[in-house]
């Protein structure tokens, strides 16, 4: 039976508005900015290691809102 992978580390900073999400451990030897304030970090061998996205509220926003009427709280 194969372990299950852990779910990506999501972490969000609202003082510094920034979002992290962590696909594996790993040192980061450097990163690329693939669109403007969004970086891919990568580890020694190239690999992904995380995602990192500046001003992130203002990527959100667009995406939540819709969402939000959407969803129905479950209580």
């Amino acid at each position: 039976m194969k372990k299950n992978k852990k779910i990506p580390l999501v972490n969000y900073d609202p003082k510094v508005d920034i979002l992290y999400i962590a696909t594996k451990g790993g040192a980061e030897e450097e990163f690329v900015e693939v669109a403007p304030g969004v970086q891919v970090e990568l580890d020694r061998k190239k690999q992904v290691i995380g995602i990192e996205i500046l001003n992130a509220s203002r990527f959100l926003k667009p995406i939540l809102k819709p969402l939000e009427q959407k969803v129905q709280l479950v209580r």
